[in-house]
């Protein structure tokens, strides 16, 4: 087929096409049992944090109960140091541990896809240039750093560290979606698309974007779940907001009060069984993403 040709097919709309794309991945994620597990799981997080409000039994907050209580028919989990009833603070806290997950995710992943694309479709010295830059934070160790930037940061919050975490949690991302832009600039598509006189950020947007569309949702889940868990370690080791109530901050009073050995074991096991089980459905529907770009597995799973 000769370059004029290419440049002479017709397209569909790049917005059909990406409709497209979309519609055959949930196909072939829902047909992917782990992926499915995953989803349901996911599913469940998801409505307990938007509807948890009407779902907690008492308020977080309210210490009007006896302290350190074991679980009991009045409180399934037991209660805190200061009286709190440990099944409101979990599903309340679920919302928050949620929403920094998937910030650190969209951070990630957006810096990720900005620096890999540009990096492997621009080439040359800004390739060179990026390329450098990602080597550097790669080689950074990351739970000394982010410990390091938290410790100096002013304030404490989850705001605070889901921007720490994010704007530390691209490189590997970013490797990976070079690697793949490198080998599509040379397909015919974006070959046609460049002779029709389409500019550079076009030709990313409608025609390389929409073909990784599995590798940037891969990409999201495991930059979620590393975000979900650098969080936590943060909290755990006191540089969160401990009055904002989540799963790291009740890992750390859990710790700080000494939970365990007061019997209280239910106050340590709840949040993280949660943290553990939302990391495992992020880790499920990545198996289905796996499935998406390796045909393999898609007959594997049926």
């Amino acid at each position: 087929m000769s370059i004029g040709t290419l440049a002479k097919q017709p397209k569909a709309p790049a917005r059909a096409r990406s409709r497209g794309a979309v519609a055959e991945i949930a196909s072939i994620l829902w047909r992917n049992r782990k992926a499915r597990v995953g989803i349901v799981m996911l599913g469940i997080f998801v409505a307990v944090s938007i509807f948890g409000a009407w779902l907690v039994p008492y308020s977080p907050k309210d210490s009007s109960f006896a302290a350190m209580a074991g679980p009991s028919w009045q409180h399934w989990l037991g209660t805190t140091q200061n009286g709190q009833d440990v099944l409101s603070e979990l599903i309340y806290g679920t919302r928050v541990s949620i929403l920094v997950s998937f910030s650190v995710g969209a951070i990630a992943t957006f810096l990720a896809m900005l620096i890999g694309i540009t990096a492997g479709y621009v080439s040359g010295w800004v390739d060179e240039v990026l390329s450098f830059l990602t080597n550097v934070f790669l080689v950074l160790p990351g739970l000394p750093l982010l410990i390091v930037l938290a410790s100096y940061a002013p304030g404490r919050g989850m705001t605070l560290i889901v921007i720490i975490i994010g704007f530390t949690g691209w490189p590997w991302g970013a490797r990976v979606l070079r690697s793949q832009v490198v080998t599509l600039r040379s397909r015919d598509f974006v070959t046609a698309a460049r002779l029709a006189g389409d500019s550079v950020g076009r030709i990313i947007s409608r025609e390389v974007v929409p073909n990784m569309l599995s590798l940037v949702m891969a990409n999201f889940l495991g930059a979620s779940t590393a975000g979900l868990l650098a969080a936590v370690g943060l909290e755990f080791l006191g540089f969160g907001n401990p009055s904002q109530i989540s799963w790291g901050s009740m890992l750390y009073w859990a710790q700080n009060s000494s939970a365990l050995l007061q019997g209280q074991w239910a106050w340590i096991l709840a949040p993280g069984l949660c943290i553990a089980f939302f990391g495992m459905s992020l880790v499920l529907i990545n198996f289905g993403f796996d499935a998406v770009s390796n045909p393999r597995l898609q007959e594997e799973s049926r």
